[in-house]
């Protein structure tokens, strides 16, 4: 009988892609997913490590699956991700019960990994330190059918004193373009219509190659692949935000008017400790020339409240650089050290009560911002491609959730014929913070619907494969 496995992640979009990648491995090794509510014979974490919560879930988590391990030891649990490359044999001390430790740059290994755990009856553990493959070019069990992650680089050259990703991940590695837009191709003859561009500064795209040019070039070939409806990408670096990425943006229709551009703080004195490489007038500047470029599109923000040495006036630049941005939304976080970066040695760390309550503050603030970008939505007509359930709250409303064209969540009626993957063109009606509330208009089938569709059949579920790099679509089970 076929092994069970369960796949669990904490962390960015690349650890959701590489527990992608970790998923088709097991496929083709010839295990299966778990059914719901069945404890699986292999767990595996995939974990971050940039935040110190992702520390906390792994732990608690691997202490909750102890007594599980002690009944049946033929259960296996592996560690990776960039918590694993960065504790290494720290894991085993924790929890002795782990069988497998895995890093970043060596996903590939894991079936092997796991057997020879299984056959020595010893932990095994293997980190990496330059990258074997890049994650797109694995196995993978694909979370949607219609919409699709892409590498285009992994690692980071960038030195901010606050992150651990470069020690993690490696210095930048980009992939030739050719190859990402053959795996686009592909991905579009199986029926997704959306991509997401992943990197760790996906604007530095090209740098290994010496093009400085290639994000935005990447951007317009992509355009230009029939049947691709939508383009976004994910993370850029304000230092290296140019013009062309914005003239490419603007003129390639299929590019989402949307713009993930990570600020951390207000305070220039605060991005100079962080060692971010550019100054608030810098990215007030890229704002501006994005909405006069696109002046629909929104802007979204990452922002770090408690940076050592923040005092009350740094952080209230924070707030004030908020409202004159109008972020559509902001995902805020709490400093918290992280072992061997200079910040976590930095003198002036501030106290937990205040930066508790900066955070607080700063939720608050973002909270009307972003109610009074939605508000200007009500009224407006919107193209949302259609999600899969989002939760409970979607099916006691009987309701249907989707993106709209510059990434917002929109909630609307189910009183229509759409399938995920499908367009509905939407007329808003009312707005909150997080989401826009609507009323369906008009439904446009499209072939991301109908891979959807092709999924969900059992016919479709029990025969196709994982395959290299570019995966038939298989439901989760």
């Amino acid at each position: 009988m076929a092994r069970t496995y369960l796949v669990e992640t904490y962390g960015c979009q690349m650890n959701v892609h590489d527990s992608e990648r970790i998923a088709g491995l097991l496929d083709e090794a010839g295990y299966l997913p778990v059914a719901d509510g069945e404890q699986a014979d292999v767990v595996v974490f995939n974990t971050c490590a940039v935040r110190e919560n992702a520390d906390n879930k792994l732990y608690g988590n691997l202490s909750f699956l102890a007594p599980i391990k002690k009944k049946n030891p033929a259960m296996q649990i592996a560690v990776g991700g960039c918590l694993a490359q960065k504790d290494q044999s720290l894991i085993l001390k924790k929890a002795p019960y782990v069988d497998v430790v895995f890093g970043t740059h060596n996903v590939g290994s894991l079936p092997v990994l796991l057997e020879r755990a299984r056959i020595e009856e010893a932990a095994q553990i293997e980190i990496l330190e330059a990258l074997e493959h890049f994650p797109s070019t694995l196995p993978a069990r694909r979370f949607s059918a219609f919409s699709s992650w892409v590498s285009i680089s992994v690692g980071c050259n960038n030195t901010c004193t606050f992150c651990i990703v470069p020690t993690l991940r490696g210095v930048e590695k980009d992939r030739q373009p050719h190859e990402i837009l053959s795996e686009i191709r592909m991905l579009v003859e199986q029926g997704v219509i959306e991509i997401t561009l992943l990197g760790q500064n996906v604007n530095a795209y090209g740098v290994e190659f010496g093009d400085r040019g290639a994000f935005a070039q990447l951007l317009r070939d992509a355009g230009k692949i029939d049947g691709l409806e939508r383009i976004r990408f994910m993370s850029p670096h304000p230092r290296d935000f140019t013009d062309d990425v914005i003239e490419a943006m603007a003129e390639t229709p299929s590019v989402m008017p949307h713009l993930h551009m990570p600020l951390q703080s207000g305070s220039d004195a605060i991005l100079q400790s962080m060692r971010r490489s550019y100054r608030t007038d810098k990215y007030l500047g890229i704002l501006d020339r994005v909405r006069s470029a696109m002046p629909k599109a929104m802007i979204t923000t990452d922002i770090i409240v408690g940076f050592p040495g923040e005092t009350e006036e740094d952080f209230s630049a924070t707030l004030d650089l908020t409202t004159q941005a109008e972020f559509s939304a902001a995902y805020t976080y709490k400093y918290s050290i992280r072992p061997g970066t200079p910040a976590g040695e930095m003198p002036n760390q501030v106290p937990d009560e205040i930066v508790g309550e900066r955070y607080t503050r700063l939720h608050e603030h973002q909270q009307k911002i972003s109610l009074a970008v939605n508000q200007k939505a009500v009224g407006s007509v919107h193209r949302a491609l259609v999600s899969e359930i989002e939760g409970r709250r979607d099916e006691v409303q009987s309701r249907m959730t989707g993106k709209t064209e510059d990434f917002r969540i929109v909630h609307f009626s189910q009183d229509t014929d759409a399938r995920p993957g499908d367009f509905v063109d939407v007329l808003i009606t009312d707005a909150s913070a997080h989401y826009l509330i609507a009323d369906a208009v008009s439904v446009t089938r499209t072939r991301g619907g109908d891979a959807h569709e092709a999924r969900m059949a059992p016919a479709q579920t029990a025969s196709s494969q994982t395959v290299l790099g570019i995966p038939k679509v298989r439901a989760a089970q």
